[in-house]
């Protein structure tokens, strides 16, 4: 049950095949940690502005990935999750030339006794 947030600057709208990534990302998740295929969902937001230091270079741009599991992955499956994400970004999302991009993975406990989701059909 990973819930997977991926956030990137807006500048990299239309730069990477976003659906391509996620897929990608979820048969990590299965093969590093145990994620059923179903159980892996994987929501891509982008952020209108990124600010590095105080500098605020207009051509930095970010993806950050963030995993909420439940407990007990062990730190070295986590590390090889962290790990073979920032690999697939380095594939699937180039920085521009003369540009810096900042990738960054977090992989989070969530609290089993108070998380809860529902399905709803239409």
């Amino acid at each position: 049950m990973p819930q997977i947030s991926v956030d990137y600057s807006a500048r990299l709208a239309g730069t990477f095949d976003r659906r391509g990534l996620g897929l990608a990302i979820n048969r990590l998740a299965e093969t590093t940690i145990g994620a059923k295929p179903d159980s892996c969902r994987t929501v891509f937001r982008q952020s209108e502005m990124l600010l590095v230091g105080t500098s605020g270079i207009a051509d930095d741009a970010q993806v950050y990935v963030e995993f909420q599991v439940f407990p007990g992955r062990t730190p070295e499956a986590k590390a090889a999750l962290s790990e073979g994400v920032l690999a697939l970004l380095a594939e699937y999302v180039r920085p521009a030339p003369g540009t810096r991009l900042f990738t960054a993975v977090n992989i989070a406990d969530i609290d089993r006794e108070s998380y809860r989701n529902a399905t709803a059909r239409g």
